[in-house]
């Protein structure tokens, strides 16, 4: 008796698991990767951003190699960007470029990185690390890329970011010229000079090394 209960309670477990996975190969297989990519571009065009990436890491997860993949994977950057997720957005970018160097949305993807720099450059009294990052990436699509409309675009962007460069420049000169670190800060007004000419700000440059240099000449005077 014992032997027949335990044979059945053996059949059960049986059927059980096997409902289970047959429930699960069923949720996984009851999409197509065309019908999750026509679910996830309509979730994208109606802003719903993290549905969006719900259904394309689906898609890519379920489907690595269907053609639609490639629209889950671009498509999974511009969700986290309009989320303002921008390292996530970078990384999925960047993994597309490295996935698919050839891909005529390349230039767009390049872009997309330089934009997630872009929208969180700092104020001019802030580290401009996050702004020259921008930098490399918009120079590198216009370097890359010169006739791609996306290198037009990234033109206006670059020169935001350097009149921001040449400005924390400038903040970071006088910052030292009233500290009286004359030589640091003629070293920065120089630096406007030779790498942001053309932003603004090039005859306050001039003035001010003017400044320093008669700052520092008096002060070797006064020493001899």
């Amino acid at each position: 008796m014992d032997l027949k209960k335990g044979l059945r309670v053996v059949i059960l477990l049986w059927v059980t698991l096997g409902l289970f996975g047959c429930a699960w190969f069923q949720t996984k297989e009851e999409k197509t990767a065309k019908e999750l990519a026509e679910e996830g571009m309509a979730a994208f065009r109606d802003n719903n951003y993290s549905k969006t990436i719900e259904v394309f890491e689906k898609l890519r997860d379920w489907y690595p190699f269907s053609e639609h993949a490639i629209l889950a994977e671009l498509r999974l950057g511009d969700a986290h960007y309009h989320r303002k997720e921008y390292e996530e957005a970078i990384s999925a970018y960047e993994e597309f470029e490295r996935l698919h160097p050839k891909n005529e949305s390349v230039p767009y993807v390049v872009y997309q990185i330089g934009r997630c720099y872009f929208d969180r450059r700092q104020v001019i009294d802030r580290d401009q690390g996050i702004t020259q990052k921008a930098v490399e990436s918009l120079e590198r699509l216009i370097r890359s890329y010169p006739d791609s409309p996306f290198a037009r675009k990234a033109k206006g962007h670059l020169r935001i970011c350097k009149k921001s460069l040449a400005e924390h420049e400038f903040y970071v000169g006088k910052f030292y010229y009233k500290a009286q670190h004359y030589k640091a800060a003629l070293e920065r007004f120089k630096t406007i000079l030779t790498s942001y000419p053309d932003f603004g700000i090039h005859y306050q440059a001039l003035q001010h090394i003017t400044l320093c240099q008669t700052k520092i000449e008096n002060a070797l005077r006064v020493a001899q």
